[in-house]
């Protein structure tokens, strides 16, 4: 047996990721009793009879040594076989360290695609609002947990909700910068759910509507302070507002969950922040008001968390950087401040949304003409997150309400067959569409919050199916990409040297 040299040592302890000034002692106390022990056990140590009583002492002496010795040596053996255990643990630990550092749960963009632990990531999914306030509600949590576990088993696997409520009763933010900590609680409290269910969430950070608040709450807390403020969609440029909205971001991204001890920007339950639910500025329809937001804001959040996704929220409505796109695809008098390319393009976007209503867009048109529009629709938006963008895709809202003239359950199974359909065959050919959240998801006996779009699984059999088939369609997609990813990485990792 050779005694590996320092050098082969540091060589194999850099492979390790070991060779650190810290663990220094401990290499040469290895050697040194790789050394001792090597010299003991393999030493030849004669000794002969000599008749004087002297040597005879010495004799018995020397014996007496050399038991002692072989103790020592099985000491010191005993604390290399320790120190060896030590040091292939923490071998492993280090290439396990290297390893999980993407199997930690996060969900992170790769190209087109989402990847969670190394594998792709399909988000067939929904929206439900309401959830924050029903966990704040002891007499009504049971109804967030009753949905979740009813998601779970369609094999639903990201919720999107909303992590703002500015003003008005029982709000989240009462005031700028003041925050009402049984509601957050409730946040907490649906973060937790959703982890014990397997459910990645989206958070959406404030409202472009009067309900919960949304800009029209910010730009009147600006007002009270003086603030000389023309219309809502100085939200956007008004410096006070700026940073009451700032501070929002902060305080939620760096709140401790009261459950389970996790930073929010430290969850991987959480998929992804979503700066604003369907920003619009009317003000300046060439977007670039909107986009100086998106770019500040967006850098903003990365400066506090740069783990999660970050998506701008948008309807998906084309603008000024792509008129030929706008003329064609957005319904007739959508021109609203948004740019659908420009404003995914923004730095610390890291993927781009899109939203469905066919129904409420065209509501002139038969229901036929209305799936043809949600058809083109799509297929424009993966076109140019695929060539324009590149980056994946998401449908984060679509539905068909039954308050809809002439609805019926057909009705909105084709609806959301068309949109399935749609992402489907973008993912199973390796384009970037990567899921749908259908609006909205009730828990049953929420008849008052039904909005006409609403889905409550165990009253809806026929939508409920086709939710589920399309769940199994993408995780059996998600299977195959994984299996067809490990014969290649097997590969690459057998080609160095």
């Amino acid at each position: 047996m050779l005694f590996p040299s320092r050098n082969a040592l540091k060589v194999h302890s850099l492979c390790c990721g070991l060779f650190k000034p810290q663990l220094a002692t401990t290499w040469r106390l290895l050697l040194s009793q790789f050394r001792v022990s090597f010299f003991f056990l393999t030493s030849s140590h004669h000794h002969y009879c000599w008749p004087s009583k002297r040597r005879e002492i010495e004799i018995r002496e020397r014996q007496q040594r050399r038991q002692a010795t072989k103790a020592r040596v099985h000491r010191r053996m005993r604390r290399l076989r320790g120190a060896l255990a030590l040091l292939l643990l923490l071998c492993i630990h280090g290439g396990r360290q290297g390893a999980e550092a993407g199997r930690d749960g996060f969900v992170r963009v790769q190209g087109t695609h989402f990847v969670l632990n190394g594998n792709p990531f399909f988000a067939n999914g929904f929206n439900a609002y309401w959830l924050m306030s029903f966990g704040a509600d002891p007499a009504r949590r049971g109804k967030v947990t009753s949905a979740l576990g009813q998601a779970a088993a369609a094999g639903l696997s990201v919720a999107r909700t909303w992590a703002f409520s500015d003003g008005g009763s029982n709000a989240l933010q009462y005031s700028p910068g003041r925050y009402n900590e049984n509601t957050f609680q409730g946040l907490d409290f649906v973060l937790s759910e959703a982890r014990k269910h397997g459910i990645k969430m989206i958070l959406s950070l404030v409202n472009s509507y009067d309900s919960f608040g949304g800009r029209k709450q910010y730009v009147q807390w600006a007002r009270e302070q003086g603030q000389s403020i023309g219309s809502d969609d100085e939200f956007f440029t008004n410096p006070v507002v700026k940073g009451f909205y700032k501070n929002h971001i902060k305080t939620v991204l760096t709140r401790v969950n009261t459950i389970t001890g996790v930073a929010y920007k430290d969850d991987p339950t959480i998929m992804a922040w979503e700066l604003m639910n369907e920003p619009r500025c009317q003000s300046d329809l060439s977007g670039r008001t909107l986009q100086s937001w998106i770019a500040e804001m967006a850098a903003h959040v990365k400066s506090i968390d740069a783990a999660h996704l970050l998506e701008a929220g948008l309807e998906g409505f084309y603008g000024a950087s792509t008129p030929s796109r706008a003329a064609a695809a957005n319904p007739s008098g959508y021109q609203l401040g948004t740019d659908f390319v420009a404003n995914n393009r923004a730095p610390g976007i890291d993927f781009a949304t899109v939203h469905a209503y066919p129904d409420q867009w065209l509501p002139g048109l038969d229901a036929p003409s209305q799936l043809r529009f949600l058809g083109a629709w799509l297929d424009a938006h993966v076109a140019d997150a695929r060539d324009a963008l590149r980056k994946p895709l998401l449908v984060a809202e679509f539905g068909r309400s039954r308050r809809d003239p002439g609805y019926s359950g057909d009705q909105r199974d084709a609806v959301f067959g068309t949109v399935y359909g749609k992402v489907y065959e973008s993912a199973r050919a390796g384009g970037p569409a990567a899921g749908a959240l259908f609006w909205q998801l009730l828990a049953e006996g929420m008849e008052s919050y039904g909005d006409g779009y609403e889905v409550v699984l165990g009253q809806a059999s026929s939508t409920a199916g086709v939710i589920a088939t399309q769940s199994r369609r993408l995780q059996g997609l998600a299977r195959a990409f994984a299996r067809a990813r490990k014969p290649k990485q097997g590969q690459t990792g057998q080609g160095g040297n």
